[in-house]
């Protein structure tokens, strides 16, 4: 059996806590992304991105991320 998910769990890059870098995004793309302290102490270095929108959302949103030239490593 698969297993699937409506959300993406991303490691936050170094130099960040989950909230600053959502923050971040936030600010330099007006995307919105949520920060995993907010699911408990273990989601801290993590922020979930939603899957739940229409497809078109996301490849603007992930355009605009490459556009940003937010490091992520």
């Amino acid at each position: 059996m698969l297993k699937a998910t409506f959300y993406m769990w991303l490691k936050t890059p170094k130099g960040f806590s989950s909230t600053e870098f959502c923050s971040y995004v936030l600010e330099k793309t007006g995307i919105i992304i949520t920060p995993g302290i907010g699911y408990g102490e273990y989601g801290e270095g993590y922020f979930r991105i939603a899957l739940t929108v229409p497809e078109e959302r996301l490849k603007i949103a992930m355009q605009r991320l490459k556009d940003s030239n937010i490091n992520f490593s």
